[in-house]
């Protein structure tokens, strides 16, 4: 069943467990997460940012799409729609008016004036619909849809004021991580997420879960992440499976094949990333 992701974080942050964020790139890594974080019963937040949602065909599309899998795979645990780093009001209310149950709300690019302005008009909207709101301070860099952006580091002053101006559900904070793969190793500021952990009742997020190693990963949600988002090391993983089919069976043309190719060993890595979060019902 599709749900929000109010419920779902708060009990994540309260228990010290985080819940998946997953990126779908097309309905068959929709069938896949949805199979597996079924299997394991562990809640999912499937996640589509603004490029994967214009190849999909548009909002509409993945909301029945998803809703389509749900019921005719029997999905029975608790599942989130979420847009991913929304650029704009307009996007974040096209994916509400779809059905979407959660949207992220980036405007961490502006300065923080605007970042709350904006960041109160997806709220107000978002919460007259019941559809929770993620919203960033700082800025994550990396790569995000083929777009390369620095990173600027949150701090707990911005990060209170944001809470307090907005009412958002849950915050992403920019505390070393980037999207994509990591040049070097992944330099976190447990000290400031410690703080804003503190300081904000509500559950923080960790974007470009990639690479992070496993005791740091821990460690953070012990500071209050309780929504870890990965899409990079899926992608990786999948590719990988996809082209040693491809060496071997050179003559394949069938794109059920091919495609499915990687989906076993997706699935193993979203059941060794459940079981790093300690993901529960």
């Amino acid at each position: 069943m599709l749900v929000n992701t109010k419920e779902l974080l708060l009990n994540a942050k309260n228990g010290k467990y985080a819940i998946p964020h997953f990126n779908i790139n097309n309905l068959e890594w929709a069938k896949y997460i949805l199979e597996e974080c079924n299997k394991l019963n562990v809640p999912v937040i499937l996640g589509v940012s603004e490029g994967a949602c214009k190849y999909m065909g548009g909002f509409n599309v993945i909301y029945k799409m998803v809703t389509g899998l749900i019921e005719d795979l029997n999905i029975n645990i608790p599942v989130s729609l979420h847009l991913d780093h929304g650029s704009s009001f307009e996007s974040c209310k096209a994916a509400i008016d779809a059905g979407f149950t959660s949207v992220m709300i980036d405007a961490s690019r502006y300065e923080l004036p605007t970042n709350i302005k904006l960041t109160k008009e997806v709220v107000e909207y978002a919460h007259s619909k019941n559809v929770t709101v993620e919203a960033e301070v700082g800025h994550i860099g990396g790569t995000e849809d083929n777009i390369t952006n620095t990173s600027t580091n949150a701090t707990l002053e911005d990060c209170e004021v944001l809470y307090k101006n907005t009412d958002i559900d849950s915050l992403a904070p920019a505390l070393g991580s980037v999207h994509g793969f990591y040049k070097g190793e992944a330099n976190l500021d447990f000290e400031t997420m410690q703080k804003i952990n503190a300081s904000l009742p509500i559950p923080l997020v960790l974007h470009g879960g990639t690479g992070i190693p496993a005791e740091k990963i821990s460690y953070a949600i012990s500071c209050g992440i309780a929504k870890i988002n990965i899409n990079t090391e899926l992608q990786a993983t999948w590719a990988k499976a996809v082209k040693n089919f491809l060496e071997t069976n050179e003559d394949a043309i069938d794109p059920r094949k091919i495609i499915g190719s990687g989906e076993e060993a997706l699935k193993n890595k979203i059941a060794e990333l459940v079981s790093l979060f300690k993901t529960k019902i």
